[in-house]
């Protein structure tokens, strides 16, 4: 598993090595669905103390469900709703502590008490949002946006428009 919470590791190492296994992963495969299903499957497999992680794809001016591991969820996001929206707006990653705090939170879990959603930009056009959520407040740092941003810019080498 990969440990956030681990004393014995440097979590930017970790981060490196997980960016590293996603290059590997989707190396020569050109088709986006397959690249964003099996990056959604890699973090999930790897981040602790998340119960959704997956991707919202810019389609006629909304954002739109894509891949994704966890409990179903809302399949659309006006941009500039919600957290997703917001990020999709701004482009600028945003990590939440307590969603139910966030102006205009979109809950598609009930569960989930903390997210992240980083934009992922392809030849400097949005493409859409890395979203993950946990059930812990305060679960995001901000080495895991570091990490995570990492990650996003490893993927936007492997998906095309």
């Amino acid at each position: 598993m990969f440990q956030t919470k681990n004393p014995s590791g440097d979590l930017a190492t970790k981060y490196n090595l997980l960016a590293k296994q996603l290059d590997a992963l989707l190396e020569g495969e050109l088709d986006n669905v397959s690249n964003l299903s099996n990056a959604s499957a890699l973090l999930n497999q790897f981040l602790e103390n998340i119960n959704w992680c997956g991707f919202y794809l810019v389609k006629n001016n909304e954002l739109l469900l894509g891949p994704f591991q966890g409990l179903p969820a809302c399949v659309h996001i006006p941009l500039g709703k919600g957290v997703c929206g917001t990020v999709a707006q701004s482009k600028q990653t945003l990590i939440v502590e307590d969603v139910h705090a966030f102006p205009g939170h979109i809950a598609c879990d009930s569960a989930s008490q903390s997210e992240i959603v980083v934009p992922i930009i392809v030849d400097n056009v949005l493409y859409g949002v890395l979203d993950i959520d946990s059930p812990i407040k305060g679960r995001f740092s901000k080495d895991d946006q570091a990490g995570l941003e990492q990650f996003v810019s490893v993927l936007t080498d492997h998906l095309y428009l």
